[in-house]
């Protein structure tokens, strides 16, 4: 089994939850224009930041990575990788608190973790998607420098009403390409 690892840049901590970020999670997640395009709850109770942190805390490392974004020791948002081991492929997810956006973070973040999961889990490709709208992750796979790879229409159900889903990726030799 694979114990959880830290990643450090020059600003973010990445770091496996704690229980004791739930109140953390609950400022952030509770932001309705922050889950606007996510799978979240809304309203979003403390209950729901209860069982996010302890399904983290309960992931397994072998499977779904999940860090913590710390900075300046408060959780600012989440990120994680969903491995098909089968197909040496993993999903990248993440969310960054919004008093955060606009400063580079979830790159930030989202660079380290991509580049652990070529280098340490020997990826083949990494990919992200996103409800079509929203064009705040859509820039962050862009600054990663995926590409986009398709759109499929109509593709979810999500509060009522059916959306656009985009599909962003990146390959292993491209990622080592652009890193030297």
């Amino acid at each position: 089994m694979t114990d959880p690892v830290e990643l450090r840049t020059e600003r973010l901590l990445r770091r496996a939850f704690e229980l004791d970020d739930v109140e953390d999670v609950f400022a952030y997640a509770s932001d309705p224009e922050l889950t606007r395009y996510l799978p979240a709850p809304q309203p979003y109770a403390r209950q729901d930041a209860e069982e996010f942190v302890a399904r983290r805390v309960l992931a397994s490392w072998d499977t779904r990575p999940v860090w913590a974004l710390a900075l300046n020791g408060s959780v600012i948002g989440d990120i994680e990788l969903r491995f098909n081991p089968q197909h040496e492929t993993a999903e990248l997810g993440y969310s960054v608190a919004r008093d955060h956006w606009g400063k580079g973070l979830a790159p930030e973040a989202a660079r380290a973790v991509v580049q652990w999961g070529f280098e340490e889990r020997g990826l083949a490709k990494v990919f992200a998607r996103a409800d079509a709208r929203n064009t705040n992750s859509r820039r962050v796979m862009e600054k990663l420098g995926m590409t986009r790879e398709g759109l499929l229409r109509s593709h979810l159900e999500r509060r009522g009403q059916r959306i656009d889903e985009v599909y962003y990726g990146v390959l292993r030799a491209e990622w080592l390409a652009m890193e030297r």
